[in-house]
């Protein structure tokens, strides 16, 4: 056998771990990372169930269980804050919605004015017919009778919202000499039955 220590072309070398025959002695590890199972959001069940059959696995879990549903954020606060004004503020909707789409116009009250002094020759009247309303919205259906014998279509005003007056104008004019009373009468049809009647005079000559 060579003298290994007086050998000139011996060097040594490191044996590799599998060289020995037993276990290296030292204290145990407080853990192994290779058994160490970490689980995040989606993990399957399937990878749940083989965590839990690795008695020494350390399973950390970020996620919710399959079937359980989330927990409900808390409700800010300030949404309380403007629970009033929204309360009013639907008050307010809902009123002007029924001032617009309720119970249609009523008529309280109609009247005819005509000119204060006669007419002169060849005049022309501006009567007027006055219709109070209680301010819902409608549409009123009239038309205008004279005395002398005649009769305008039917006519029609729309009444907004919040109107509680309509001024309905009927234009007479007078030709020829002499002296004349005459008489207009409106005549309300829609929503209700109301009339009102007034008269002038025509003085030519």
């Amino acid at each position: 056998m060579r003298d290994l220590v007086n050998d000139d072309d011996y060097s040594a070398t490191e044996l590799g771990s599998h060289w020995f025959e037993g276990p290296v002695p030292g204290p145990e590890p407080d853990r192994r990372e290779g058994e160490v199972l970490r689980f995040g959001p989606g993990v399957t069940a399937a990878a749940v169930h083989r965590a839990g059959n690795t008695p020494t696995a350390v399973q950390i879990w970020h996620g919710t269980l399959p079937g359980t549903p989330p927990p409900r954020p808390a409700r800010p606060r300030r949404l309380r804050r403007y629970a009033p004004a929204a309360l009013v503020l639907a008050a307010v909707l809902l009123l002007l919605a029924w001032r617009a789409y309720g119970p249609r116009a009523a008529v309280r009250d109609v009247a005819v004015t005509v000119p204060g002094r006669p007419l002169g020759c060849d005049g022309t009247a501006d009567v007027v017919g006055v219709v109070r309303t209680d301010g819902r919205p409608g549409t009123l259906t009239y038309h205008w009778e004279r005395s002398d014998g005649t009769r305008s279509a039917p006519l029609r005003e729309t009444l907004a919202p919040g109107q509680e007056e309509a001024r309905l104008h009927l234009l007479w004019t007078f030709h020829g000499p002499g002296t004349h009373r005459a008489a207009a009468r409106l005549v309300i049809t829609s929503p209700a039955a109301r009339t009102a009647e007034g008269t002038l005079t025509y003085r030519c000559g």
